[in-house]
């Protein structure tokens, strides 16, 4: 037989030391869920690059003004000399594209399109911001309250959510703003047409947010923090605004990430369709619809709206995706 091996007191002793050598001195600190999203976020590339993307059209948008000023550029500013007066074509390859135009300018008036884009930009991420922001409020309120108290509640809500969602939304949105370009509310000119757009877009777009609120809320509801908060009299106003609402924020943003997208893309439509944003405002959907005359002889003009619409929204895709597989702990 072998012999039992004998370890002595000093040996030990001495383990614990071994087993943490390296460790004196640090301080072990768990990290929070925000920490940990962070960390998951930052591991992906795209989704980083998408948000720098972003960032920067945002910061254009909000300075497009003082850029303009700036450069010396006026979105509005008619250029006939660069016009060929029997094509209406802008003068030079690349529609008329130079150091003074880099990007060129508009067939018929010769207006600077780095500025049209430029004006642009914070027509479409405002309208597309604002009408989130409205779809966001109302989809989530409605949804929470369905979520959690059910029953009746619920059914009224979830068959509102259905007869908002049967609309033909885009028909609706046409004759809504067709309607009231005049004038409405006190309002006329670009305020309406921006305050009619976030309306239209936000109001009927809401039912999307709500369902996907409301599912989350039945899954939550049936948690042990919930029981917990009722054992101890917790009212159901509280239990929704300071428990259930706190949990909703991971799947409320990733859903209003990618919701900006698509309302970017509903305003240019309109604007395309020529109910949205009215000329001489430029905004990247009326410059598409000019476009469609001159795309065969002008593609530039047709470019360069198309490629801020194409960046724009897949720069806030990919974004909305890395959020959400940062804030989705089942992600890998």
């Amino acid at each position: 037989m072998t012999a039992p091996i004998e370890t002595t007191g000093a040996a030990a002793e001495a383990q614990p030391e071994a087993v943490l050598k390296g460790v004196e001195g640090k301080r072990i600190e768990g990290r929070s869920l925000g920490q940990i999203a962070w960390l998951r976020f930052r591991r992906d590339k795209v989704a980083v690059a998408g948000a720098i993307v972003v960032i920067l059209l945002i910061a254009i948008a909000a300075l497009s003004r003082p850029i303009q000023s700036l450069l010396g550029l006026d979105p509005n500013n008619p250029n006939q000399s660069l016009i060929d007066p029997n094509t209406t074509l802008p003068k030079g390859d690349f529609g008329g594209m130079s150091g003074d135009h880099p990007l060129g300018v508009d067939p018929k008036f010769g207006r600077d399109l780095l500025a049209r884009i430029l004006e642009g930009s914070w027509v479409s991420l405002i309208v597309a911001f604002g009408a989130t922001l409205l779809s966001v409020a109302i989809g989530t309120v409605l949804g929470v309250v369905a979520g959690f108290y059910r029953g009746r509640v619920d059914a009224f809500i979830s068959r509102m959510m259905d007869v908002f969602l049967a609309f033909p939304l885009l028909l609706f949105a046409i004759a809504i703003s067709a309607s009231l370009q005049g004038g409405a509310f006190g309002l006329e000119g670009l305020p309406l047409h921006i305050s009619v757009l976030i309306f239209v877009i936000g109001f009927f777009n809401w039912p999307y947010m709500g369902r996907i609120v409301r599912a989350q809320t039945l899954s939550l509801r049936e948690r042990e923090f919930v029981d917990a908060a009722r054992g101890m009299g917790a009212r159901g106003p509280f239990i929704l605004f300071r428990e259930l609402l706190p949990n909703l924020v991971g799947p409320i943003i990733v859903y209003s990430t990618l919701l900006i997208p698509s309302n970017i893309l509903f305003e240019a439509a309109l604007s395309f369709l020529g109910v949205g944003i009215q000329p001489p405002q430029a905004s990247w959907g009326g410059m598409l619809n000019q476009a469609v005359k001159y795309y065969e002889v002008d593609p530039q003009y047709m470019i360069v709206p198309g490629l801020a619409i194409f960046v724009t929204v897949l720069a806030f895709n990919l974004l909305g995706d890395g959020l959400r597989d940062a804030l989705d702990p089942r992600s890998r």
